[in-house]
């Protein structure tokens, strides 16, 4: 999927993760470069960009949103939180 407003792809295996999940969440600024993390841990903030992935969404930070061009399954934060596939 393509973000029109953004340009931004969401890869299928992120969004098959978030649709599996059934949360919302958040692309972060990290030391250690961009994270996807559930909002339970890191609310968006108004000026997060929005991504509508069925009946959730995926808040892009204004930061990474200038450095990120593709979102897959690898920026997922890796915690007991999310349990990955």
């Amino acid at each position: 999927m393509i973000d029109s407003e953004t340009n931004i792809t969401v890869e299928p295996d992120l969004e098959e993760f978030i649709l599996n999940n059934d949360k919302d969440f958040r692309l972060s600024t990290t030391c250690g470069g961009p994270i996807l993390i559930p909002t339970s841990l890191k609310p968006p903030k108004p000026s997060d960009i929005k991504i509508d992935i069925g009946e959730n969404t995926l808040y892009i930070s204004r930061v990474q949103a200038r450095y990120v061009s593709h979102l897959n399954k690898s920026m997922i934060l890796n915690s007991p939180i999310c349990e990955l596939d």
